[in-house]
């Protein structure tokens, strides 16, 4: 199936690679807010005299933010030019992370990490969208993994630098920081980015229409169920690192650069499998995490293979993210940005979903390979979910 709608075919608009790259800047602002807050936690605790567990509710309410601002925004914002909108989205952003930098309690930073979280998913939804407008449709894939690139170099890059930075000067540089690229991204989208209008016939009624496709709903699931057997590891990479792996602290942030290495590399190559074939970029790259999990699970206890399989489950994970993102533009062609924004909530509630059962697993007393396990098992399930939704596919054209 391919998407036929204007916001996907988007006749003779062409943006170029200064475009690709204002999409791709608001990614890495967006992926650096989103994980530098995780290497922040105990300078925020610090700052507000409380927990570091209490303090990493910022990470929750902004996740809460990205689900529900994904369909609302994509919805709400259905009639709106393309380029307006994401200009709205990035400074938005930037207002959400000067707020969580002015914080003056716990309680509004809470508050701001919710409005910093809104934008997310509804920018990477609506931007995928635009990007694929700038291309001949064979090269969908690659430009929605062109748009990526910014979030894997976030991982690499961004999110050890503001961790770093954040430890040195405090970690409302790091918001600071962020806020800053935010409105370098607005200033260059508005540079750059060529007029893509809103899909002929759009509204909030025919973007909701998209939740009544059975294939929207599997993509979805897809990603909700399959993506947390990834974070069920990597939400517990740095004790896996210095207890399981035996590396002293300072090799947790080469192993977090490894693994957005690996995220680098896969929204590079990613692309041009998407390409090929959609589901069977799905089907290989679920297959691939639940072996590398697996793999994982055995030998994390050498350090070689522990750089090496992390890598090979960013590599893997994002070439997932990417063949999802095309699969939901697809199954919904005249709804695109709100299926395509709904992918990021998916992930978002795979990331507490895969999180919280490998935090299960270690409190039963399991260790923390077990974490490796519960990925497995996620993954398969995804893997099954795929399955059913390539036999209900075929099943409705036959009939």
């Amino acid at each position: 199936m391919t998407a036929t709608t204007a916001e996907s075919t988007a006749p003779a608009v062409r943006g170029g690679l200064p475009a690709m790259a204002a999409l791709a800047l608001g990614g890495f602002a967006i992926g650096t807010t989103e994980f530098a807050t995780m290497g922040l936690l105990p300078q925020m605790a610090g700052t507000f005299d409380i927990s570091i567990p209490t303090a990493g509710h910022s990470i929750s309410f902004y996740a809460l933010g990205v689900v529900v601002g994904a369909p609302l925004i994509a919805s709400l914002g259905a009639k709106l030019p393309r380029k307006g909108l994401l200009l709205a989205l990035t400074v938005a952003l930037a207002t959400g992370n000067a707020l969580s930098a002015l914080a003056p309690n716990a309680g509004l930073l809470m508050v701001a990490r919710f409005v910093a979280g809104l934008p997310h998913g509804a920018y990477f939804g609506i931007a995928a969208v635009v990007a694929t407008s700038l291309v001949p449709p064979e090269r969908r894939g690659t430009a929605v993994a062109r748009v990526m690139v910014g979030l894997t170099l976030a991982n690499l890059l961004g999110v050890p630098v503001a961790t770093a930075a954040g430890r040195e000067i405090g970690w409302r540089a790091a918001y600071v920081a962020v806020a800053v690229i935010a409105v370098v991204t607005t200033l260059a989208l508005a540079r750059w980015l060529p007029h893509v209008p809103a899909a002929r016939n759009a509204g909030v009624g025919a973007e909701l229409r998209a939740f009544r496709r059975p294939q929207v709903w599997f993509a979805l699931v897809t990603g909700m169920v399959g993506f947390g057997g990834m974070f069920a590891v990597y939400s517990y990479i740095a004790p896996l690192t210095t207890e399981v792996t035996g590396l002293p602290g300072g090799a947790v942030p080469w192993m977090l650069a490894v693994f957005g290495l690996g995220m680098t590399v896969g929204a590079t190559l990613g692309g041009r499998l998407v390409d090929r074939s959609v589901m069977g970029t799905v089907f290989g790259a679920l297959v691939s995490v639940t072996a590398v999990l697996a793999l994982f699970g055995l030998t994390a206890t050498n350090a070689v293979m522990a750089f090496g399989l992390v890598f090979l489950l960013g590599f893997v994970s994002q070439v997932l993210a990417s063949a999802l993102q095309i699969r939901l533009m697809d199954a919904s062609p005249d709804a695109p940005s709100l299926a395509s924004s709904s992918n990021h909530s998916a992930l978002n509630i795979a990331n507490g979903a895969g999180a919280w059962l490998g935090g299960l697993a270690i409190t039963a007393g399991w260790g923390y390979t077990s974490t490796a396990w519960v990925g497995v098992a996620l993954s398969l399930a995804g893997l099954a979910v795929a399955g059913v939704s390539v036999l209900v596919e075929r099943s409705a054209k036959i009939l």
